[in-house]
């Protein structure tokens, strides 16, 4: 083997090698684009879930906000009544 024959078939395996690199990095190129879209529809169905969710808590949220408003009627009640109880304990 001749040192020009030798140089021949170090460049005919190195190109061989870029082809195969260029091959490989497509294949992981393709495998990441098929995650993306995954991922992309993955998206897009959390969004859709939390309209919904987001939707129902809007529906709730009026009679959330009754019910504190009532909470706090009855929390002021209490203690009106727990401070004229006080009273009338002191006064026996």
């Amino acid at each position: 083997m001749t040192p020009g024959n030798a140089g021949f078939w170090m460049s005919v395996v190195g190109t061989a090698c870029w082809g195969i690199c260029f091959w490989w990095m497509g294949r992981i190129s393709a495998k990441q684009n098929h995650l993306m879209d995954q991922l992309r529809e993955q998206g897009r169905r959390i969004e859709k879930l939390s309209k919904v969710e987001h939707d129902l808590i809007k529906e709730v949220h009026p009679q959330v906000g009754q019910i504190k408003d009532s909470m706090s009627e009855m929390i002021a009640a209490v203690k009106e009544n727990s401070a004229t109880q006080a009273l009338v304990a002191k006064e026996k």
